[in-house]
């Protein structure tokens, strides 16, 4: 006799309403908590499907990328995809194997709080400080790399997550500050030349606890910058970020992920364009150094760059506040601030794992020296 299955988010970073198991079949949707309107994160547990396959029905659309639905059938430490059962369908089969009592399904690869820090003990070029205490009394952790023993010329702050369900950032990010330990002459360049200051975890309670992030009510951390910050996390950087960089920053890069499929912005990199335009001509140049030398398997052109003025990136989009990428280019010395979108599955047909996100932020951080050096 099969035993009843039973779906929960009782796990870190887990989200889910479920409306009704009957069978074989699971419906249910993404609990979203203070969101405004509609976003897509969800992420929970299966239990008591072992060799049964499993038809998951999500009750909302677009809560399924181009790829499908990942699955985890080893507790969380390795993923695939599972296809959508057609292409406007957001439902999904899942066969899961004997044995496999504990099931992970998600939008895509999670990132949270546990793969932060298998990462940072396993990275001793790091210094580990925290940037301020959660509104939830939870610690906020600040990284710095490079640079730390001596003076550098540059300074460049990264933040990811501001919006907490763009996970695929976090994978980037990885890449981004290995670069700075690599055992060869660009490693060599950028410990002798920069000194970088990132956030991992800008929305740290909503990382942790599984939720959507965007446009969060009353806004959202990526539009708080612009008089009193209601978060503790941005307040901390609105004053830690000048009091360290000396006047000495120089670039500004803020990961992010954007709609979940479809329409040709949402599964190609791009750059968000600066409504300035020499801050827009900056984005450019660095997206070209991008494109030029990218060695990882992720495609960019700085032709997809999304500038100002079209689809969603207009003057309305930042109603309830400002955005940190429009908070740093105000500070002294910067020359590049740029918010990066980088797809949940897809870009350009090629698919968006944790190793290939992993490849395109140390792209990104070779791009960086490339244009440092330009300064």
């Amino acid at each position: 006799m099969n035993s009843l299955l039973a779906v929960d988010a009782d796990i870190p970073a887990g989200n889910i309403i479920v409306e009704s198991i009957d069978g074989d079949t699971v419906r249910m949707r993404p609990d979203l908590r203070d969101t405004e309107g509609h976003w897509f994160y969800w992420h929970c547990r299966l239990r008591g499907g072992a060799g049964r396959t499993v038809r998951v029905e999500m009750t909302s659309p677009n809560t399924l990328t181009t790829r499908g639905a990942a699955a985890s059938f080893d507790g969380g430490a390795t993923w695939q995809w599972l296809a959508p059962t057609g292409p406007a369908d957001w439902s999904f089969l899942c066969p899961v194997p004997a044995g496999a009592d504990d099931v992970r399904l998600a939008m895509t690869p999670p990132y949270a709080g546990e793969h932060l820090r298998r990462y940072l003990e396993a990275r001793g070029h790091l210094e580990v400080s925290m940037l301020c205490t959660s509104r939830k009394g939870r610690p906020v952790v600040c990284l710095r790399a490079g640079g730390l023993a001596g003076d550098p010329p540059h300074r460049v702050v990264v933040t990811a997550r501001h919006h907490c369900c763009e996970m695929m950032a976090s994978w980037a990010l990885e890449g981004l500050l290995d670069a700075f330990a690599a055992a060869d002459d660009a490693g060599a360049w950028l410990r002798g030349n920069v000194e970088l200051l990132a956030v991992p975890f800008v929305d740290t309670d909503g990382v942790l606890d599984g939720d959507q992030g965007k446009n969060r009510r009353p806004r959202d951390h990526n539009r708080d910058y612009l008089g009193e910050s209601i978060y503790p996390e941005t307040a901390a950087i609105r004053q830690r970020v000048p009091c360290w960089s000396q006047g000495r920053l120089r670039a500004a890069l803020d990961l992010h992920c954007p709609w979940i499929r479809g329409v040709e912005t949402n599964e190609r990199i791009y750059i968000v364009g600066s409504p300035d335009p020499g801050m827009w001509a900056e984005q450019q140049r660095f997206g070209e150094m991008i494109e030029r030398h990218r060695r990882g398997p992720l495609p960019y052109l700085a032709a997809d760059n999304l500038p100002f003025g079209v689809a969603w990136n207009v003057g309305g989009n930042e109603n309830t506040g400002r955005s940190f990428g429009r908070w740093a280019s105000t500070l002294d010395g910067v020359v590049l601030a740029a918010s990066i979108e980088l797809p949940y599955a897809i870009a350009r047909e090629t698919d968006v794992t944790p190793a290939s996100a992993r490849a395109f932020g140390a792209d990104l951080a070779e791009a960086l020296r490339q244009y440092l050096m330009t300064l």
